[in-house]
């Protein structure tokens, strides 16, 4: 047993305020930064229907590798020097994988590839041997499920690399969809069977705050983007309110999201007993469609501030009324998962949104700038609609917490 002591230090013991995020984590985000940066600018630079996929797809993959992470840190201790390590490992690999992004679907897709294959492959493989050195049989067997799926996705990884062209993103994405369909069948692998994922011990504190920590990541970027961008710029009046614009819109994404989401979420997972399977659903995959929502109002505050009069083209009008929908969809799905209602506000903002963009066209000389503030007043309504029209913050979540307590005594 004391041989195995050193090694059962690498995990987090469950006492109160051993769950907090630690400044390695912090550290390993900067990576991140970068990363969701190249993505904005890539599809900035590539604004037709095959960029933006091909932007979704990395977006993703770069999501599926900061979660994977974040779940083996929920339960490692990463200021042990051996899992701090792991992570300045995966931080270099990441830079190599965000600087191949522009030209991922071009001459760096194999940095890309590997670079993604080493990180999944690799971090899995040290926490396996972390659990089999301390006797944890069980958890073991569990990662090693997750790395032979992992497994069974790169050889599509590596001939996408490969192959170049048109195949590359179909073999990428098929890739990308073997992994995110494994866990919906519990890395069900031939001789070891699935596993009880809501069974999987996760401090639900640490998970709603590093998602909430990427969310700033992601806005933080949208500011890096808009501050360079204008910096760059002639001070006009329009570019000014451009500029405006692009931090009002922030701030709204901001208060959507933190005002009566974040704070709950923290809650709500911790006071659950199926913590692992609403970290599954909330934190694994919801989150992706409020990061997308949050690299394409970067990309949206890009091309207004850098045509701010012109006549409004179908591809600023789709990207700057999608940003927002998209984001509110996510945030609908977020609150609803971690009890809230079905919030109307949210419903009324998408549907608001929508008609906004068929009706767009049809309104004499409408520039970018000045669709910008329709969508932000459209925003800002859902946001006072949520703190005073429909105060649902302390009832419902009074009630959700109630019912989810009744759920788990039953």
């Amino acid at each position: 047993m004391t041989a195995y002591l050193p090694v059962a230090r690498l995990f987090r013991n469950r006492a109160p305020g051993a769950d907090r995020v630690a400044f390695i984590e912090l550290f390993f985000d900067l990576v991140f930064v970068f990363a969701v940066t190249q993505l904005s600018h890539h599809v900035i630079e590539h604004l037709t229907p095959r960029g933006v996929l091909e932007g979704v797809l990395m977006l993703v993959a770069v999501w599926w590798v900061w979660i994977y992470t974040t779940w083996v840190t929920n339960w490692m201790n990463p200021e042990k020097t051996p899992v701090r390590w792991m992570l300045i490992a995966m931080m270099l690999a990441g830079l190599v994988l965000s600087t191949a992004i522009p030209y991922a679907f071009a001459d760096r897709a194999w940095p890309f590839a590997i670079a993604y294959i080493v990180m999944q492959l690799g971090r899995t493989i040290f926490v396996v041997v972390s659990y089999r050195r301390v006797g944890e049989h069980g958890n073991a067997v569990n990662l090693t499920r997750i790395g032979i799926w992992f497994v069974f996705a790169a050889p599509f990884w590596i001939a996408g690399a490969a192959v170049g062209g048109d195949l590359q993103f179909v073999l990428w994405a098929l890739a990308l969809g073997i992994e995110l369909f494994a866990p919906t069948v519990r890395y069900w692998v031939p001789g070891l069977g699935n596993a009880n994922i809501d069974s999987w011990a996760v401090a639900g504190g640490h998970m709603a705050e590093r998602a909430g920590l990427f969310m700033i990541v992601a806005l933080g970027e949208s500011i890096i983007v808009t501050g360079t961008v204008f910096s760059r710029s002639d001070f006009t009046p329009s570019t000014i309110f451009a500029f405006l614009a692009a931090f009002v819109g922030t701030i709204l994404f901001w208060l959507l999201y933190f005002s009566h989401g974040a704070e709950h979420g923290h809650r709500f997972i911790s006071a659950s007993e199926q913590s692992g399977a609403i970290a599954r659903l909330t934190y694994t995959y919801l989150h992706m469609i409020l990061v997308g929502g949050v690299v394409l109002v970067a990309v949206g505050d890009e091309l207004v501030l850098a045509h701010p009069d012109d006549p409004l083209d179908a591809a600023t009008l789709a990207v700057v009324v999608a940003a927002p929908a998209l984001y509110l969809l996510g945030n609908l799905l977020f609150k609803r998962s971690i009890g809230r209602p079905w919030l109307r506000s949210h419903l009324l903002g998408m549907a608001a949104l929508t008609s906004l963009w068929l009706a767009a066209p049809l309104i004499p000389g409408i520039t970018p700038l000045a669709l910008t503030w329709m969508v932000n007043g459209i925003v800002a309504l859902v946001v006072i609609i949520d703190e005073y029209v429909w105060p649902t913050d302390e009832d419902d979540e009074a009630e959700s917490e109630n019912e989810a307590a009744e759920r788990h005594e039953g």
